[in-house]
């Protein structure tokens, strides 16, 4: 049962209301997450603003980003955010069992993606400590001090949505993420 009830468009704090259009427009609906947040503005125009900056300044493509979200999330056990960016993973273009790997921390074939992924299970886990091993593993792979230092960001977007799913126990409305277990 969730602790804050989801609001709509309609009985959202008018402070809430325009960006969670917005989201709703983008998505098609109000998801539980948006509507969750939008009891407090602050909140949801801080989830907005972190989204709109990694919109307008990343540069990761749409199958890195979700990939990153997948491990954070299978990190930080956020049901929620599993569900929600399998989903999403698979329209950029990974599948289901590529989101299956990743959350259970292992990218198949691509070690360069492994290795980014690597930092970011650190950064998600180890409150933001990422060992030597594992960043000289990712230069070594290709990855680039600029793109190391987005990640973090990534990194902070998806523990700010996996933090209030946790909070506020938020109630999955997306198809539930595959099962890990064997």
């Amino acid at each position: 049962m969730p602790r804050i009830p989801v609001h709509t468009v309609d009985t959202a704090p008018a402070a809430s209301g325009e960006t969670l259009r917005l989201l709703e427009k983008r998505f098609g609906r109000v998801l539980n997450i948006h509507g969750g947040m939008a009891h407090s503005p602050v909140v949801l125009e801080t989830y907005a603003a972190i989204n709109a900056a990694i919109a307008e300044h990343g540069t990761f493509d749409g199958r890195t980003r979700e990939a990153i979200a997948l491990a954070v999330g299978a990190v930080d056990a956020c049901a929620y955010c599993q569900s929600a960016h399998t989903v999403s993973a698979k329209a950029a273009g990974l599948s289901e069992e590529e989101t299956v790997a990743i959350r259970r921390g292992d990218a198949g074939d691509d070690p360069k993606l492994d290795a980014l992924l690597q930092v970011a299970r650190e950064v998600a886990g180890d409150i933001g400590e990422v060992s030597d091993a594992v960043w000289d593993k990712a230069l070594a792979e290709g990855w680039t001090d600029t793109e190391l230092t987005e990640v973090f960001a990534h990194v902070a977007a998806n523990l700010y949505t996996n933090y209030f799913n946790h909070y506020a126990r938020t109630d999955l409305d997306v198809p539930a993420a595959p099962a890990l277990d064997a």
